[in-house]
């Protein structure tokens, strides 16, 4: 990744490790369901949240590299996972907040059990670390981000990225036992089938 190497600080040597294409399997969770409707222009909070699936199931891929501004102006390195449209299967999204004279409370959001999948459409997934099973179809790697044909093509903030830089796309991709950490999730739609919310005490993550 060689656009603004030295903007506001950016880690760009830690970013381009995340951007090897073994971890291309990063792109799909986009499951960032309490922050999954946002528009598309915010602020990342300074929390990260973890999420996982047993199944994705994802059509017209893309990936790049890009960073988050987060409340404040610090900047963090993230991979971008974009689908034009995904089935999830057994999702579950969980955030870590610390409640003053209360400690940990875990909120924890499940969905997409009882064989009815979650679904979204033009879902962004601004993601540092995934691990899954996954398989990609007609894939490219190496592509510049701004002349990508198969995915939805690049958001824009609250990510900043180049659109000549490195980007990897392909016509779908299946990932299975996902585990992801995110900042940030946005869609056109996201629909949540089987909807459940629960504030736990403590940490109560979904892994």
């Amino acid at each position: 990744m060689e656009s603004e190497p030295t903007r506001g600080g950016t880690r760009w040597k830690r970013f381009a490790v995340v951007m090897v294409p073994s971890v291309a399997a990063t792109a799909a969770i986009g499951v960032a369901l309490a922050q999954g409707a946002l528009a598309a222009s915010f602020s990342v909070s300074g929390q990260d949240f973890k999420v996982t699936a047993d199944r994705l199931d994802g059509d017209g891929f893309l990936q790049y590299g890009a960073y988050d501004v987060q409340h404040g102006g610090k900047n963090i390195p993230v991979a971008v996972s974009a689908f034009k449209s995904a089935k999830i299967t057994n999702m579950c999204q969980s955030v870590v907040m610390p409640v003053p004279l209360v400690g940990n409370v875990t909120m924890r959001l499940q969905a997409g059990g009882n064989g009815t999948a979650v679904e979204a459409k033009n879902l962004y997934i601004d993601l540092d670390q995934l691990n899954a099973d996954a398989q990609f179809n007609n894939i490219n790697i190496g592509v510049a981000a701004g002349d990508q044909s198969k995915g939805p093509g690049m958001k824009g903030l609250p990510e900043h990225a180049d659109p000549g830089g490195f980007a990897q796309e392909a016509d779908s991709a299946t990932l299975t036992g996902v585990k992801q950490t995110a900042w940030a999730t946005s869609a056109g739609t996201f629909k949540l089938n089987g909807l459940s919310l629960r504030l736990l005490t403590g940490k109560q993550e979904c892994y």
